[in-house]
C-alpha cells in the first residue's frame, strides 16, 4: 500500500515590515520522497515569490533547523543546520506538527505550517502522483514580497527604480 500523503496548512503571518491580518494561507500536499528544499520551493509559489534570491530556513518541532548548511543560525543558537535537499518532510514530520517556515532571513516572512490530521490520496486529487508537494488549496491576499503596491515602486527602469534601489544601478 503507498505511503500517505500529508497535508499541509501553511500561512503568512507577516514579515519583519508587513503584518498579515487576517492570514492567506495554502494547503499543501507532501509526498514520500519530497525533501524540504521541494517544499520550500512549492511555498514560495504559492505566496508568490519571485525574487527567490534569498536563504530560507524550516524551524521543525524540536528546534532543529532546516536549509541550507553552514548558513549560520540567524534563528536561534541550534547546533548545526540540517540540509535541506537531503531531509525527506515525510521523515522529519507527523500529523498534528506545527513547524514554521522563513522566507528570506533578512525580511523574515514567516509561515506557520500545520500539518492536518487527514492524509490525502493525490490520485484522487490530481489523478497522478506530483513530482513535488503540491498546492491543493488557499485563500487570502498575497503581498508583494517587497511591500510593493504600484509596478513604478522599485521596477528596473521604472519612474523611481534607478534612484531608489541600487540593485538596478
Amino acid at each position: 500500500m503507498p505511503q500517505p500523503w500529508l497535508q499541509l496548512q501553511v500561512e503568512l503571518e507577516g514579515s519583519a515590515a508587513i503584518a498579515c491580518d487576517p492570514r492567506p494561507g495554502r494547503i499543501v500536499i507532501v509526498g514520500p520522497g519530497h525533501t524540504f528544499l521541494q517544499l520550500a520551493e512549492a511555498i514560495d509559489d504559492a505566496f508568490a515569490r519571485w525574487d527567490l534570491a534569498h536563504l530560507h530556513a524550516f524551524e521543525l518541532p524540536d528546534g532543529q533547523l532546516v536549509g541550507l548548511p553552514d548558513a549560520g543560525p540567524p534563528l536561534g543558537d541550534a547546533p548545526r543546520w540540517l540540509d535541506h535537499r537531503g531531509v525527506e518532510v515525510l521523515a522529519a514530520i507527523a500529523p498534528g506538527d506545527r513547524f514554521a517556515y522563513t522566507f528570506d532571513l533578512t525580511e523574515r516572512w514567516r509561515h506557520d505550517c500545520r500539518v492536518l490530521e487527514e492524509t490525502l490520496d493525490p490520485l484522487a486529487l490530481f489523478g497522478e502522483p506530483p513530482a513535488r508537494p503540491a498546492i491543493a488549496f488557499g485563500w487570502g491576499w498575497i503581498p508583494d514580497q517587497y511591500g510593493r503596491t504600484h509596478p513604478e515602486e522599485n521596477a528596473p527602469g521604472g519612474r523611481r527604480g534607478r534612484d531608489s534601489n541600487p540593485r538596478w544601478t
